[in-house]
């Protein structure tokens, strides 16, 4: 079900019947035709225990389902909102930033300590994300948000690339990330650039940042 960019902080979906979305609550700025409207309690796709695992771990936002014959337009807090379509992919992305997705992409929750070990935890409380986030999985699209717009940076085999953890928004693909430290002497003596950390990004696929330092 993909979404259709109307500007920087407006998606349209079109919602076509036996199929359906999940939105955050509030998302919704105006629709078309016959959509229905229902608080989320299953947790998306991946079901109860799903929910109560990013419930457990901090990562549950209020979700929507939207379901029936028309089109939806979204938008939230005046944020950019990017679209990234999913082919089979892991999109691992804070649940707050998530703005609308397929309802056929299967809901996760990753702890990051196992995505970079006792580093990965570290980066969680750098960048303010905590020890968890969320993964959705499969073939379809995700609206996502962010402040001042987003870029997305390729990864390739071989080639390693360090962003702010505080601008870091989302990654997909076979991607390893680690916390590394970029103090050095010139920090020491206060002539550092004042960026203590850097997110250091490997493997094949593709991360997403933010033009700005400040979470949602």
């Amino acid at each position: 079900m993909p979404f259709r960019e109307l500007s920087g902080k407006l998606v349209e979906a079109q919602v076509v019947p036996g199929q359906r979305l999940f939105s955050q609550r509030g998302a919704m700025v105006g629709y078309r035709g016959e959509v229905t409207f229902t608080p989320n309690v299953q947790g998306g796709q991946g079901g109860l225990m799903s929910m109560i695992g990013r419930r457990v771990a901090g990562e549950a936002t209020p979700l929507m389902t939207v379901e029936g014959n028309g089109t939806v337009m979204f938008g939230h807090g005046g944020h950019h909102i990017e679209v990234i379509n999913l082919d089979g992919d892991t999109l691992c992305v804070e649940a707050d930033r998530l703005l609308a997705f397929d309802g056929s992409l299967e809901q996760g929750t990753l702890f990051l300590g196992r995505d970079g070990g006792v580093l990965g935890m570290v980066r969680g409380q750098v960048s303010g994300q905590g020890l968890f986030t969320t993964t959705l999985t499969g073939r379809g699209s995700v609206a996502v948000m962010a402040h001042g717009g987003i870029l997305q940076l390729p990864l390739t085999p071989g080639h390693r690339v360090h962003v702010d953890p505080q601008a870091y928004v989302a990654h997909f693909g076979d991607v390893r990330n680690k916390l590394s430290s970029a103090l050095g002497w010139r920090d020491m003596v206060g002539r550092g650039s004042g960026e203590a950390f850097q997110l250091e990004l490997s493997g094949n696929g593709a991360v997403f940042v933010q033009a700005s330092e400040e979470k949602l």
